[in-house]
């Protein structure tokens, strides 16, 4: 008997739900980084800004945490299904975004509610493809699971756009560092309310397949051992160690690399125009993706079009003596480096649990996020270095990284799912 194919409506409930507890997360994970500087002179004498445990701090810990989190969520997630996965850091994150709101006025307050931000991710970032692959057709994937990191990039441009708007990032203004209680108060509520939601409206499955593929999945340890057999997820992980990585570090330093540029005022516009240029490219190329049946043409465009934003990035000041003129270009090219290479994200989640079935989704995408911890908390620790040679450095190698990811996307071979639909839309025409 033929199991029947239907998709149903409640995905996109699921869908948004899911992508609102992931904006918040994301928001709560770089609510500093955009305004570093004058949040060492609200938690003034709570921590040594020359140490490890400063600002950047902040930042870093979603990292090193996930590096310990990700294959434990990506268990849970695989074993237990998205509802239990999703749930259990739904409420870690709703009781950490209550806990950071409390004790804003204290810097180690706040990095004990990050921690808990840092554990409650894995379980939610992980199970991307999850969700798309439980409630969506195999046409609709790309999309559904380039909304999802969407979500991940709209909560990254509200921490690097509204949060300068809530305090007082002028050096000139009286009150410089102020506004940090009221903004963790409004994120903290954010987050709670997002909590709620998911954990009412996520389900497990639609009553119904969406797809004519038996949703078949080996357990964890011989999913995990499959996946690093696989020659062109190998391949894959490298490109996430590399991309990844450089995205992990440029978000988490906009207001360095800005200070580098000699940019005086904390705005943060180069992390938000990143993110705008990659909210286009994550809604344009997963779609696009979709609709030509194609996962390694579009992961090739990415690459190369990630290598002038970079490079735009790095090498403009070295050219130009106008610090208004290096900043219009750094934004740029921020917004160009945003679009290909965040929009290379979605596509690769998607790819990677094509190229790696029957392997649990979330095992995968765990994977590929967790290599892009370790370079971006290795990228950031060096970065975070308050000296100018050690900035320039890491940019520098970036773009000749990014280099080498072009030759790395050129290897990998087409998604066997995507050409074997090409196949049968030959057979129907």
């Amino acid at each position: 008997m033929n199991q029947e194919i239907k998709v149903v409506p409640y995905r996109w409930v699921v869908l948004i739900a899911f992508m609102l507890i992931t904006f918040v997360v994301e928001i709560q994970w770089l609510a500093h980084a955009a305004v570093a500087r004058p949040a060492e002179v609200f938690y003034s004498g709570q921590f040594d800004p020359n140490s490890f445990l400063n600002i950047d701090f902040l930042a870093m810990i979603y990292m090193l945490v996930y590096l310990i989190m990700s294959i434990p969520a990506s268990y849970m997630i695989d074993t237990y299904g998205i509802r239990v996965g999703i749930g259990i850091g739904t409420v870690i994150a709703g009781a950490a975004g209550l806990l950071k709101a409390v004790m804003a006025s204290s810097f180690l307050g706040v990095v004990v509610a990050q921690t808990g931000f840092a554990i409650a991710q894995p379980f939610i970032l992980n199970a991307v493809t999850a969700v798309s692959v439980r409630w969506f057709s195999l046409h609709e994937r790309g999309l559904a699971a380039g909304l999802a990191v969407l979500a991940q990039y709209l909560g990254i441009i509200v921490a690097m756009l509204v949060t300068p708007v809530l305090i007082v990032t002028d050096p000139e203004l009286p009150g410089y560092g102020s506004g940090f209680v009221n903004m963790l108060w409004t994120y903290g509520i954010l987050t709670l309310m997002a909590a709620l939601v998911a954990l009412v409206l996520i389900k497990e499955r639609p009553p119904t397949a969406p797809s004519g593929e038996k949703f078949i999945r080996q357990n964890f340890s011989d999913g995990l051992r499959h996946i690093l057999k696989q020659r062109d997820m190998q391949i894959t992980l490298v490109l996430f160690l590399i991309g990844l990585g450089i995205f992990n570090a440029i978000s988490s330093m906009t207001d360095s690399i800005a200070e580098n540029l000699g940019v005086k005022d904390s705005d943060g516009l180069i992390g938000g125009l990143m993110l705008i240029g990659g909210v286009f490219g994550a809604i344009i190329m997963p779609v696009l993706s979709d609709r030509f049946r194609m996962r390694k043409r579009f992961l090739v465009i990415c690459m190369i079009g990630a290598v002038p934003g970079i490079f735009g990035l790095t090498f403009t000041h070295y050219f130009l003596e106008s610090t208004s003129l290096t900043y219009g270009i750094a934004l740029g090219s921020s917004c160009v480096l945003g679009f290909f290479v965040m929009s290379a994200g979605p596509i690769g989640f998607q790819y990677a649990a094509e190229v790696s079935h029957p392997a649990p989704e979330s095992t995968s995408q765990g994977l590929l996020l967790w290599v892009g911890q370790i370079t971006g908390l290795l990228f950031v620790g060096g970065m975070s270095i308050r000296q100018n040679i050690f900035l320039n450095g890491f940019m520098i190698t970036f773009f000749f990284l990014s280099l080498i990811s072009v030759v790395g996307v050129l290897l990998i071979r087409e998604s066997p799912m995507m050409k074997k639909d090409q196949t049968n839309i030959k057979k129907i025409r």
